[in-house]
C-alpha cells in the first residue's frame, strides 16, 4: 500500500487524483438524486427515464470525446478541463428544477458531453505529469481504486445525507464536487502536450484519428476486444445484481450493496497489488490472463444461475462476483500503460479520447442487452450471450496481439523536406543532407503519405 500512495508526492498529481476523487463523488450524489429525481417525475416509469438518460449517457462519450480529442491538443489543458467542470457544475445546478423527462434528457447530455471533454484530457495529462513508468502504473492503479471506491462511499453518502435532508440537496453536493475538481485544477501547473502534427483532411478525419490509431496496431487493437470482454461482465454485474439478489434469491436491497461491493473489493484488491507485478509480469500476460479469466467466471455464473439448491448459491455468487471485479481490474487498469507506450506522444490526448469513446461504445451494447435478454428469456440466456461474447473477444484478443515483440511499435525511419527547425512534428528529429530525418508511428496525415 504504501508503495502505490507514494506517488502522491507529486504535488501536481496529487492535486489532480484530488480533483478526480471529488468530482467522482459528486457524479456519485448525483446518480442517486437522478434517480429519486425520475421517480418524483416519471413514477413507475422511471425505471424507462434512467435506461434512456443511461444511452444518452454512452451517446455522449462515443459522439463527443472523439470531436474534442481532435482540438484538445490545440487548447490549454488546464482551461479545457475547468471549463468541462464549470459546465457540468452549472447543470448539476439546474437538475433540482427540472419538470419534465426532455429537461432532464438535454442535462444529462450536456453534463456527459463535459465529462467527455474532461476525462480523456485528464488521462492524457497524467503520463506528462509523471513520465517515469513505476510511478505512472501506480497512478493507474490509483484511479481504479478511486473508481471502485466511489462506487461503495458515494451510495452510502448519499444514504446518510438524506437522513437529513430531500434529494434536491444531493444536487449541491454534485455542484460543490465540480466545482472544487475546477478549483484543484487551477492551482497546479500542466505540462504542455507536444502539438500534433497538423491534419490537412475533413473535420471528421480529424475526429477519428485516435480510432484510425487503434486500427494500425496490434496491441491496440486487441485491446478494442479487450474492452468488449469486460464490458460484458460489468454490464452482467451492474445490469442484473439487483435481478439476482431479490428476484431469485429473495433477499433485501442491503444485500444488494453487498453484491457490488464484493465486485468492488476484488476490482480493488488486484489494483492495489499490480503495480509490483507489473514490474516483473508483461502488460499482454496480465491483460490477457484478465480476459481469459472473464471467460472462466461466466461458466461459473452459469452454474450458479443454473443451480436449483440456494444453500450454496448465493455465497457463490458473491465470489463470482468478486472474481469479475479482479478479473477485470487486470485488464483495465495497464490499459493506460499500452496506450502511453502505444501512441506517439502528440497523438496521446487523442489516443486517450478514442478509448474512451470505442470502450462506452461496448457498454452501449451489453448494457441493454443484459437488461432486455434478461427479462425477456431469463437470466440464463444472459449469461450465455454475453458470457459468449467474452469469449469471442478474449479469443480474438490472443489473436490480435502477438507475444512476440510486445513493446515493439511499427516506427518507420522517414525524412521530411520543407518543414521550418521548429516546427512541432521534428522534435527529437536530427539533419540530414538538408533534410530532417526521425522515426515515430506513421499516421496517414498531412505530412505522412498512407503506406
Amino acid at each position: 500500500m504504501p508503495s502505490v500512495l507514494s506517488v502522491l508526492g507529486n504535488r501536481t498529481y496529487r492535486h489532480l487524483f484530488t480533483a478526480q476523487v471529488v468530482a467522482l463523488t459528486g457524479t456519485g450524489l448525483a446518480t442517486v438524486a437522478l434517480s429519486l429525481l425520475a421517480y418524483d417525475i416519471a413514477g413507475d416509469s422511471a425505471g424507462e427515464v434512467l435506461g434512456t438518460a443511461l444511452a444518452i449517457k454512452m451517446a455522449a462519450y462515443v459522439l463527443i470525446a472523439p470531436a474534442i480529442g481532435a482540438f484538445a491538443d490545440r487548447l490549454p489543458r488546464r482551461t479545457l478541463m475547468v471549463g468541462a467542470d464549470l459546465i457540468r457544475a452549472g447543470v448539476a445546478l439546474c437538475l433540482p428544477f427540472v419538470g419534465q423527462v426532455w429537461q432532464v434528457y438535454v442535462l444529462i447530455f450536456l453534463l456527459q458531453s463535459a465529462s467527455a471533454a474532461f476525462t480523456p484530457a485528464f488521462q492524457a495529462a497524467i503520463p506528462d505529469v509523471l513520465p517515469n513508468e513505476r510511478d505512472y502504473t501506480q497512478a493507474l492503479s490509483l484511479s481504479r481504486l478511486a473508481y471502485d471506491l466511489e462506487s461503495l462511499f458515494s451510495p452510502a453518502l448519499a444514504g446518510l445525507l438524506l437522513t437529513a435532508m430531500t434529494y434536491n440537496w444531493l444536487f449541491t453536493g454534485t455542484v460543490v464536487g465540480f466545482l472544487g475538481s475546477a478549483a484543484l485544477v487551477v492551482s497546479v501547473a500542466l505540462p504542455k502536450p507536444i502539438a500534433a502534427a497538423p491534419h490537412t483532411g475533413s473535420v471528421y478525419a480529424k475526429a477519428t484519428a485516435g480510432s484510425r490509431l487503434f486500427f494500425q496496431l496490434p496491441q491496440l487493437r486487441s485491446l478494442l476486444t479487450l474492452n468488449l470482454a469486460v464490458a460484458a461482465a460489468s454490464a452482467m454485474v451492474t445490469v442484473n445484481s439487483v435481478v439476482y439478489v431479490q428476484g431469485v434469491f429473495g433477499l433485501s436491497a442491503g444485500s444488494v450493496s453487498l453484491a457490488l461491493g464484493m465486485y468492488g473489493g476484488g476490482s480493488m484488491a488486484v489494483a492495489l497489488v499490480l503495480p509490483r507485478v507489473l514490474d516483473r509480469v508483461r502488460d499482454r500476460t496480465v491483460m490477457l490472463g484478465g480476459a481469459l479469466l472473464l471467460v472462466v467466471v461466466f461458466a461459473g455464473l452459469g452454474i450458479v444461475t443454473a443451480g436449483t439448491d440456494g444453500s450454496w448459491r448465493w455465497p457463490a455468487l458473491l465470489v463470482v462476483w468478486a472474481a469479475f471485479g479482479a478479473a477485470c481490474s487486470m485488464v483495465l487498469t495497464p490499459t493506460g500503460r499500452l496506450i502511453r507506450r502505444a501512441a506517439p506522444e502528440q497523438e496521446r490526448t487523442a489516443a486517450f479520447a478514442a478509448q474512451f469513446s470505442l470502450s462506452h461504445s461496448c457498454w452501449l451494447l451489453t448494457y441493454p442487452l443484459a437488461g432486455w435478454l434478461g427479462g425477456a428469456a431469463g437470466l440464463g440466456w444472459a449469461v450465455a450471450a454475453l458470457g459468449g461474447i467474452a469469449l469471442v473477444a478474449a479469443v480474438g484478443a490472443v489473436r490480435l496481439w502477438p507475444a512476440r515483440g510486445e513493446e515493439a511499435v511499427p516506427y518507420v525511419v522517414h525524412e521530411h523536406v520543407g518543414l521550418a527547425p521548429d516546427h512541432p512534428h521534428l522534435v527529437n528529429a536530427r539533419a540530414v543532407d538538408g533534410r530532417w530525418r526521425h522515426s515515430h508511428l506513421v499516421v496517414a496525415d498531412g505530412l505522412h503519405a498512407r503506406r
